[in-house]
């Protein structure tokens, strides 16, 4: 029924080549022209595809191998006479039975991303591989986010038609994929289908489970990451891997050289000097549970790590009197309701508000400082980012065009935009343009907090869990919502003084709602 097939090296233009990665294990199911292993020789880096197709048996090398061409790769099982009287006992039934007859095939296009052009920085499925809508297909890097784009419709992968390293945009082809035709009688089809591998490659992500450990098993690299980290004489198994099945992707390298170039910056040209961790095997004092840092986290880890390090951070607190304010928005909330309008305004509004006309009242906090550090970028519109926690990790959203916006209208957006965070749905353009951002931690509690510059904005507010306090009004003492603030601000940029203006003029818009529309 069956047959084993030797899949040998083929003429790959060298004497001899090192494998430098296997992308296959025995049990998985592959298709002709399948990249199977990543050979590297004395000028060049390559993926070697499989000329045949089937049921992986036994591999007959090793990473570091050295091997040249017509040396046995892989055993395949492949498909013997049970194939075969399909298509010889069939000749003419095979058009009604054909794909053709009950799929097609259909291209996939890179969506709405937010920008001009991005570069593709892994792809994330294979040639044969059967996806599902909304799966991830493709890893993008622009300017100022990273993110994975979804498959919009379910199918198996014919032809990937970019490669990591391409420049892409909104509408540049990606893939095309087979997907099945709705209108179809044929009841032979299903089975057809099944045979065809979808099943089995469904099984592909089994082998993820090993691959996971990547910390002490091999590096798992495509040759252009290698090269890459062998430029900057990098050990890839210091680097976290955030690719598929564990892969080291070149997303990974910048991350980590970003984050070293930023840690050398804050120790004057001799970076920190700071010892390494010890390596501690904390399983000998109990119990304990490893869970891998999910893909935001992997990603928002450096750069609130540089931006902790590089920006020379001050923060101011203040306290605002919301008492009145909170009077009003429940009052408004009540007639919302009455109306049936769908809303319910909270007291980050307010604050929205309040920061969007201090950035009008003070521009220099409404900027950016240049690369090169010999200029500030003056911004004329006024976006606000709002820190949104969900499942994966801490995500900001800009809402745009504050400042020109009212209350109501503020209250849609705000609920739409942190409703599409917490489901993973948000697009870089969703992050772009923030004059400066807000981190409110009211409805959990706490005190205080020093927020963490989210460059390359110069400024973040903090906002902490309100109470009730006596306040001296001059007579007496009186019971007044007060609201703890915290202000953190890029002293390069901003000086005390202005920070200390800033935090007042916003304390003054939140204590009287009347100076918000002068």
């Amino acid at each position: 029924m069956s047959e084993l097939k030797e899949f040998l090296l083929p003429d790959i233009g060298a004497d001899a080549a090192d494998v430098t990665e296997i992308l296959v294990s025995v049990g998985d199911v592959i298709v002709e022209d399948q990249d199977v292993i990543s050979i590297e020789g004395d000028k060049a880096s390559m993926d070697v595809p499989s000329s045949v197709a089937g049921i992986v048996k036994e591999i007959k090398m090793n990473v570091g191998d050295s091997v040249s061409e017509g040396q046995v790769v892989l055993l395949i099982e492949v498909a013997g006479s049970a194939p075969a009287p399909v298509a010889e006992d069939n000749v003419a039934p095979v058009a009604e039975a054909t794909p053709a007859a009950s799929t097609q095939l259909k291209d996939v296009c890179v969506p709405d991303i937010g920008g001009d052009e991005v570069e593709v920085t892994e792809v994330l499925v294979s040639v044969g591989d059967a996806i599902v809508a909304d799966q991830d297909i493709l890893s993008v890097e622009g300017d100022k986010a990273s993110m994975d784009v979804p498959a919009p419709f379910a199918g198996i992968v014919k032809e990937i038609k970019i490669t990591a390293g391409d420049k892409v945009s909104e509408g540049t082809l990606i893939l095309v994929v087979e997907v099945q035709v709705e209108a179809q009688a044929s009841a032979q089809v299903a089975p057809a289908k099944a045979v065809e591998t979808p099943a089995p490659v469904k099984t592909a992500p089994v082998v993820a489970k090993p691959a996971e450990p990547v910390t002490t098993g091999p590096i798992k690299a495509s040759p252009s990451v290698r090269r890459l980290a062998r430029e900057f004489d990098l050990d890839l198994s210091r680097l976290p891997a955030t690719g598929r099945k564990g892969r080291t992707t070149k997303e990974d390298v910048q991350t980590f050289i970003k984050a070293q170039l930023a840690i050398a910056k804050s120790g004057g040209g001799g970076g920190l000097q700071v010892l390494p961790y010890a390596d501690i095997d904390y399983s000998k004092f109990g119990e304990i549970e490893i869970k891998p840092l999910s893909r935001i986290q992997k990603i928002s880890g450096p750069v609130l790590h540089r931006n902790w390090v590089t920006i020379p951070h001050v923060t101011q607190f203040d306290e605002a009197d919301i008492t009145d304010l909170e009077a009003f928005r429940k009052q408004q909330n009540a007639i919302a309701a009455k109306q049936d309008l769908g809303l319910k305004i909270s007291p980050l509004v307010f604050m929205m508000k309040a920061v969007a006309k201090a950035l009008k009242e003070f521009p220099n906090f409404n900027a950016a400082l240049s690369n090169d550090g010999e200029s500030v970028i003056l911004k004329k519109y006024i976006n606000i980012g709002i820190a949104v926690d969900t499942p994966n990790g801490l995500v900001v959203p800009v809402v745009k065009d504050v400042i020109n916006k009212g209350i109501y209208d503020i209250s849609r957006e705000l609920g739409e935009i942190s409703q599409k965070a917490r489901k993973g749905k948000l697009t870089a353009k969703d992050m772009q343009g923030g004059s400066m951002s807000i981190s409110s931690l009211g409805g959990i509690g706490g005190t205080q907090f020093t927020p963490i510059v989210n460059a390359p904005e110069v400024a973040i507010l903090g906002v902490s869990k309100s109470v009730m306090k006596p306040v001296w009004n001059g007579t007496e003492f009186k019971p007044r919502l007060m609201v703890p603030l915290a202000l953190s601000y890029d002293h390069r940029v901003i000086d005390g003084a202005d920070g200390a203006r800033f935090i007042t003029a916003i304390n003054n818009y939140l204590s009287d709602l009347r100076t918000l529309i002068l």
